[in-house]
């Protein structure tokens, strides 16, 4: 039996304020962007076009040194469609992780790097906690940070703790 995911509202909601961040960094000309009083320069965000170019993005992640050094038994990782286009999620079958992700046809919003990168990080997260607990949120923060970048993971980091998010 998994421990009561309390925060999970509030991880999504400060993953929607950052996701909304990039978003509109992206329809500028510059990436460049105020936050919270500090200058900061957000990376391009991958964009998906199919299930199959997001596996190979989770293959080229989870084959990065810097990601077999820090998590040395991740496990394999496969991603799979999903029909419903109101969320990506993470399953574990005895050891092997697949993450389900809505295609461009049925939720654009999911085919997204920081979306993929917060089920990898259920991948990599030992599951011990509440889906959505301090764990897994250090996980998706220092995830993000080797993947895209350290203002990505200081983004987060602060974002979740203006949403009260441990």
């Amino acid at each position: 039996m998994s421990a009561r995911d309390n925060q999970r509202s509030r991880v999504y909601a400060a993953e929607e304020f950052v996701r909304t961040l990039f978003d509109r960094a992206a329809q500028h000309s510059s990436r460049s962007i105020d936050f919270f009083g500090a200058q900061l320069t957000l990376p391009p965000e991958a964009r998906f076009g199919s299930i199959e170019s997001v596996q190979r993005y989770v293959d080229d992640v989870l084959a990065l040194s810097v990601m077999t050094a820090r998590w040395a038994s991740q496990g394999p990782l496969s991603v799979r469609p999903r029909r419903a286009a109101t969320a990506a999620h993470y399953e574990n079958h005895d050891g092997t992780g697949v993450i389900a992700v809505p295609d461009r046809n049925t939720a654009g919003w999911a085919m997204r790097e920081l979306v993929v990168l917060h089920e990898i990080a259920h991948h990599l997260d030992d599951g011990h906690g509440p889906a959505h607990g301090p764990e897994f949120v250090a996980t998706f923060c220092e995830l993000a940070a080797l993947v895209m970048g350290p203002e990505v993971g200081h983004v987060l980091r602060v974002v979740y703790a203006k949403e009260g998010v441990r």
